[in-house]
This record gives C-alpha cells, structure tokens and sequence, in this order.
C-alpha cells in the first residue's frame, strides 16, 4: 500500500545517534470520507510512500458498498494510506501493523490529527509474527508486503488462521509481473495496474456449512 521500491523496502535501521533525525518527506492526501482533503506528514524512510490517488481513488470505488462498519486490518502498513482512507469512508475500526518504530509513531501521530485514536490502532510488529498471533476476524484486509522478498504467499496463507471473516474482501498488492499463488477459497473480482505494481481486490468465498444433524 505504501511502498513501491524494486528494491527490498527495508534496509539497516540507522545508528542510535541518527534515529530521531527522520523528517517528513512529502504529505499523504486523504481522497475521501470524513477526512477528505485532509494533509498528513509521510516519514522520510527508504522506499516510503504513499498508494497513488488514482489507485487509492479506484480501489475505493470498488470498496464502497463494503466499507461502512467494516473491521479493517492493514498489514504492512508503512504510512496507513489504504487503513486511514478506510476509515474516513466508514470503517468501524482498523489496525495497522508496521515494524519500523519511527513510521509506526508516524501512523500514531496521524491517527491523533485525524481524531480517528479510538477506531484506529497501530501494532509495531512484525507483520508475519502478529499473524501468527490470536486472530481477530476480519471483513477487509489491505496486504502489502514488500516486493521480492517472497512474502505475499506466507501472508495470504497466514490469514486463513482466523482473520477473514466469511466473505472478507482482501487487497494484496504484488510487483508488476508477479502471479501470486493464493489460497483457494479466494475468488479474484477486480485488479489494478500501475507502474511497478499490480493490485488484486479477492473476496473470500464463505465457509462451507455443515449439513445439520
């Protein structure tokens, strides 16, 4: 969502005496919702930036039945563009999940701007290891893993542990070129290209009901 290197997105944290010296480098816009026109800072760290408005404008446009109370989860969040846009449009809630600690204080510094602290959460983790944590179910996930690290099939099979509710919409954005395996209960309904990267929007099929006794 909001990073789009060729390049690995992570690089070498700086040295102790260099990590408050990190300034914003740009400004997230927020396209629409509640929040719209809002200005937020983006962090300078590599590979940093947020989803182009012409995609963010198209993926919302397929999302908007959907987004109204919505419990979204934003996996590699890097600046929130994807989780923060969801919630201006009507989400009740959303949880971001990014481990570099000085992005993460960002997202938090911005949810506070927005008065969005109570529906938003930022988890400073690493995103594969709070997948493997207790799930809470989902009805839409923004993935965003960095590109070739080969971390969007772990991802997508990790979800199946609980996190997608029946029907749940998932967002997974891959480098350009990038047929990405996903699990079967998946079923593609729209796909974005731009630049380097290619979005698929999934929506999961239900669960199978057992027959009754």
């Amino acid at each position: 969502m909001t990073r789009r290197s060729p390049s690995p997105r992570r690089t070498a944290k700086p040295a102790d005496g260099h990590q408050g010296s990190r300034r914003s480098a740009g400004r997230l816009r927020i396209i629409g919702g509640d929040y719209r026109r809002r200005l937020l800072p983006v962090l300078d760290s590599p590979g940093l930036r947020p989803t182009p408005d012409r995609v963010r404008e198209t993926l919302f446009n397929w999302l908007t039945a959907d987004l109204l109370g919505a419990r979204v989860l934003d996996v590699f969040a890097g600046t929130g563009a994807l989780g923060l846009e969801a919630l201006s449009r009507g989400a009740r809630e959303a949880r971001f999940v990014e481990r570099d600690p000085h992005v993460a204080r960002q997202l938090e510094e911005n949810l506070a701007a927005l008065g969005a602290t109570a529906r938003g959460r930022v988890v400073n983790a690493d995103a594969m290891a709070f997948l493997a944590g207790p799930p809470t179910p989902c009805s839409l996930v923004f993935l965003d893993p960095p590109f070739r690290q080969g971390l969007a099939e772990p991802s997508c099979t990790a979800l199946e542990a609980g996190w997608l509710a029946d029907g749940a919409l998932i967002y997974l954005e891959c480098e350009a070129g990038r047929e990405p395996t996903v699990p079967t209960t998946w079923r593609l309904h729209r796909e974005v290209r731009a630049g380097d990267s290619h979005g698929r929007l999934y929506r999961r099929d239900p669960s199978p009901q057992l027959d009754a006794c």
